[in-house]
């Protein structure tokens, strides 16, 4: 459950979010339909979680979250551009994301191709136009390295390309799990290991928050895929189901739903064992970590 701080640090700094992503889109000098694209997609709504985590991890470190506004920025951009290539007919074909039409119903299947394009490219130039006083060349180089491998073949795409091959498919609870890790995982950990690289951290630090986001990724895909059976519609904002009718494996799938609650929990609880190991105030994060766990959207 999320408590009156917790609550008060997302809506803060959430809007602050909104914000500057709508600034760094309507600044663009290009073409209005592609910008509207982008916009419709970016204030689709959402939950916010990698922005978030970024936040708080710049608050452990004490840190002003505020200098982490334009890197939120860029990891939201991924991730959405992420989401508006997996609606797209060739891919998992979705009408409805968020409760609203998807990008390619609204704008085309090329605009919708080329929106997520744009966010792609541009949230590395946000990245390497950093204030310095935000973060040296070296810090930027790390941040760009990172993000790189989270968003690319290593991360969400290799991570898309073995769950487009597992469909159809009984998989392994290791084949499932490496889905995982890489589409929904490694841009969960970019989230929070940015903030460790940008407070130029510890490599201890760094290992136990890495290690951390690593069981926070596996807890929100499991979480998902509970959702995806017994959740509301009217909640989350497009059909469940939809893993059943793609015939993909899920975790509810081979280990029974009781068994998915199960590794939920024992996820969040390694997750927050390897938080202690940080020796930071880590209040926000074990916060996040319990709004992963119990979020019904």
């Amino acid at each position: 459950m999320k408590t009156g701080l917790l609550d008060a640090f997302q809506q803060e700094y959430k809007q602050l979010l909104d914000w500057e992503l709508r600034a760094l889109v309507e600044k663009l000098d290009a073409p209005s339909v592609i910008k509207e694209s982008m916009i419709y997609s970016l204030e689709a709504g959402g939950k916010r979680i990698r922005p978030l985590l970024l936040f708080a991890t710049l608050d452990a470190f004490g840190i002003d979250p505020k200098k982490g506004v334009p890197v939120a920025a860029a990891i939201e951009m991924i991730h959405t551009y992420s989401l508006i290539h997996d609606d797209l007919p060739s891919m998992d074909n979705d009408d409805l994301r968020r409760g609203k039409p998807t990008n390619h119903k609204v704008f085309g299947d090329a605009i919708a191709i080329l929106a997520g394009d744009a966010l792609l490219t541009y949230s590395f130039e946000v990245i390497s136009k950093l204030a310095n006083e935000f973060a040296s060349a070296d810090t930027k180089l790390k941040l760009v390295i990172e993000m790189a491998k989270a968003a690319g073949t290593e991360g969400m795409v290799g991570g898309q390309v073995a769950d487009m091959e597992g469909e159809g498919k009984k998989l392994s609870l290791e084949e499932l799990e490496y889905i995982h890790i890489h589409k929904t995982g490694k841009l969960l950990r970019f989230s929070v290991v940015a903030g460790a690289i940008m407070a130029r951290s510890s490599q201890s630090q760094f290992d136990h928050l890495s290690l951390f986001s690593h069981h926070l990724g596996l807890a929100f895909q499991i979480q998902d895929d509970i959702l995806d059976l017994v959740g509301n519609q009217q909640i989350i904002g497009k059909p469940v189901g939809s893993d059943t009718a793609n015939h993909k494996s899920t975790y509810p799938q081979l280990l029974t739903l009781e068994g998915a609650k199960d590794a939920l929990r024992n996820q969040i609880n390694m997750s927050k064992e390897y938080l202690k190991k940080t020796g930071l105030n880590t209040n926000l994060l074990r916060e996040i970590a319990d709004l992963v766990a119990t979020r019904d959207h």
